[in-house]
């Protein structure tokens, strides 16, 4: 029973957004001509239609058995615009507030009848109505634009010097990917050229940081022989993220979500991948050794389940001066790994994937992630200690990046 009037509520407010994003749409084109006008009002109730369809349908509707391409952008297409109307309404309301005091100052009477204010070229009204408008637009139009970016792999390559990095391991290069999230992919070519160019890094070892799936282990069985390829020297390294639990599907049973686990981690193996199920492992060159340590998904933050154990991990590990952190969740280093552990030189980490959205120039970063995570992409330090965030190798919800494109991560450590 709340689930439903939960239900009826959204769709009142999402209906209650269309109409007010409607009133401003009308007010910037009373000028225009009929035919444009019933042009872009039967677009804009279309699309506000189609959001609407969707969200009525969805406890009726098994859209898991669609095909994949039409599902997501059948869902994008109108969540990216409702979050372009959320963006714009602020504009509107300051309008309308502005114009509530007006009103109760009595200046109301002294407006026209089309919101011309006497000896202005541009009324109060329609431009914030154009600012409006065009910020949700320009919001809209960035989402539809990203949907081309969401194969378009960046290599991202960094130098990290450790002054306790034993001489054999300097120029030890490693790739770091995170976040792969099978069960999103539409083009199996595109993901493979992102294979390619992982293994044409030569690196010396590949950490793999979690969310191999969005839910299913089922979701790798077309791109086992994709990424079976990926290669290196000494191996790839793997670790669970929070989507590899199958935490957010309804089971039948736990028997059924635990099946499922199980055959993720089958999924590792037949890959070739070394799955680091709170453990570590020693990586050699020449005479000397540095650790690798892998857990399970740990999180600072209540609202993800927390699974692995470092100081389990950590049991029994060699006394290697120089080591590395595998960990999903970046919130899990300021959390733990800071706090307790001194002697972890380096955290790899992903999760957050920079939210696919946001803006990265020289000088100037921002996503709207960061109002989440403390660490969401790149490089952190303290004291002694770093942190490197993956931007993620696939994507999730959205099915495109806006600025925030997909990464595979090479270090070298000197």
């Amino acid at each position: 029973m709340r689930s439903a009037s939960g239900s009826i509520i959204f769709l009142l407010v999402l209906l209650l957004v269309n109409w007010y994003v409607f009133q401003a749409l009308k007010t910037v084109s009373v000028n225009w001509t009929g035919r444009t006008r019933i042009i872009v009002y039967s677009i804009y109730w279309l699309i506000c239609g189609l959001g609407f369809a969707l969200m009525a349908s969805l406890p009726y509707v098994q859209f898991d058995t669609w095909p994949k391409a039409v599902r997501t952008y059948l869902f994008a297409i109108p969540v990216g615009f409702f979050l372009a109307q959320l963006v714009s309404i602020p504009f509107f309301l300051m309008d309308d507030i502005r114009r509530l005091f007006q009103w109760g100052a009595g200046f109301f009477a002294a407006k026209k009848a089309a919101g011309i204010e006497a000896g202005e070229g541009i009324s109060r009204s329609v431009f914030l109505s154009w600012l409006g408008l065009g910020i949700g637009g320009g919001l809209f139009g960035s989402l539809l634009y990203g949907f081309k970016n969401k194969y378009n792999y960046q290599v991202r390559k960094i130098q990290l010097a450790y002054p306790n990095l034993p001489k054999a391991f300097k120029g030890f290069k490693l790739v770091h990917i995170s976040d792969i999230h099978s069960g999103s992919f539409t083009d199996k070519e595109a993901v493979l050229r992102g294979v390619q160019l992982i293994n044409e890094q030569a690196a010396d070892v590949v950490l793999f940081t979690g969310d191999m799936v969005n839910d299913r282990a089922t979701e790798m069985e077309p791109f086992m022989d994709v990424f079976s390829r990926v290669q290196a020297k000494q191996g790839v390294y793997s670790t669970f993220g929070n989507h590899d639990y199958g935490d957010y599907v309804r089971w039948k049973t736990d028997e059924e979500k635990l099946a499922n686990q199980a055959a993720l981690r089958k999924v590792h193996a037949e890959l070739g991948w070394r799955l680091l199920w709170d453990e570590n492992v020693v990586l050699q060159k020449e005479d000397a050794q540095i650790g690798l340590i892998g857990v399970q998904n740990i999180s600072g933050k209540g609202n993800f389940h927390s699974y692995g154990s470092l100081a389990k991990a950590l049991h029994n590990k060699p006394d290697t001066s120089f080591n590395i952190l595998m960990s999903h969740d970046p919130s899990h280093w300021d959390a733990e790994v800071v706090k307790d552990h001194p002697n972890i030189d380096l955290t790899l980490s992903g999760h957050t994937h920079g939210m696919q959205f946001g803006v990265e120039i020289p000088g100037f970063r921002w996503s709207p992630v960061k109002w989440m995570y403390k660490q969401w992409a790149g490089l952190y330090e303290t004291g002694a200690q770093k942190l490197y965030v993956n931007r993620g190798f696939g994507f999730i919800g959205y099915p495109g990046r806006v600025g925030i494109l997909p990464e595979i991560t090479v270090i070298e450590l000197v």
